[in-house]
């Protein structure tokens, strides 16, 4: 039986707003996942609450993923909302400041590994609990093609996202006996507001954005519809002996 349906199964996902969270969210509603999504506080929701619609079976929260109360506070809140959690896309994060590594700073640094290491250790730490006394769970890290090469000007990034890599895996050594899975999906250039500001820190939008198309066999930047598709398939049942690795989804960037 194909396990790509989430008929009453909850979604908690970091990052939930930005373009990839959006996609996925929407995906997960319309094959029927409860939605809990998660973003920073302050978030301006009425996009999101537009995209991906589906009433009472969607809700959102204002939280610093950095910080460990506002961590637990929403993993506490999804399950008091839906009663468990079935999956989580542990998918917020920055790209933080362009700067060769002469140039950069601790405080460059550190705002970067907060969101996208110290937040995705906590995700995990405070969701894996839930998940084990549920004896059940699907955890999808975003991790990104730069946890796989290096790039000039994106020290913090880079050194975020081979971090995610090596959470993911710890993690499930850790879980994998237990009937949870964990996974991270590495996306090359997907459209978007973060890759418009990368490309624009590197020397304009529209310049570095031909030069990267022409390195990618596909000839194009992906579509968040595109990475939603593999969180949902790595979230299902189909996906049910992946457990500790990446998945790209880069246009065949990584074979170049």
């Amino acid at each position: 039986m194909p396990g790509n349906t989430f008929d009453g199964q909850t979604l908690l996902l970091t990052g939930a707003t930005g373009n990839i969270g959006t996609a996925t969210a929407k995906l997960y509603a319309e094959r029927g996942a409860n939605i809990f999504a998660v973003d920073i506080p302050g978030t301006d929701w009425s996009v999101f609450e537009a995209e991906v619609g589906h009433g009472d079976r969607v809700a959102h929260f204002d939280a610093d993923v950095s910080q460990e109360e506002q961590v637990e506070a929403y993993v506490a809140a999804a399950k008091e909302r839906f009663g468990r959690i079935d999956i989580f896309f542990n998918n917020a994060g920055i790209e933080g400041e362009n700067a060769r590594l002469e140039d950069l700073t601790v405080d460059g640094l550190m705002k970067v590994l907060k969101v996208n290491v110290v937040g995705v250790m906590l995700g995990l730490k405070h969701v894996l609990r839930v998940m084990y006394a549920q004896g059940s769970g699907a955890i999808v890290n975003a991790a990104s093609s730069a946890a796989l090469g290096g790039s000039p000007g994106l020290a913090p990034y880079i050194t975020s996202k081979h971090a995610v890599l090596g959470l993911t895996r710890t993690a499930a050594l850790e879980a994998g006996s237990t009937g949870i899975r964990v996974n991270c999906v590495a996306p090359g250039p997907i459209e978007g507001r973060m890759m418009s500001s990368i490309n624009e820190g590197q020397g304009g939008a529209d310049k570095m954005k031909e030069a990267t198309e022409a390195s990618i066999p596909a000839g194009r930047y992906g579509y968040p519809e595109e990475v939603a598709g593999l969180v949902a398939f790595l979230g299902s049942q189909d996906a049910s002996y992946c457990n500790g690795t990446y998945y790209s989804v880069d246009g065949g960037l990584q074979a170049a």
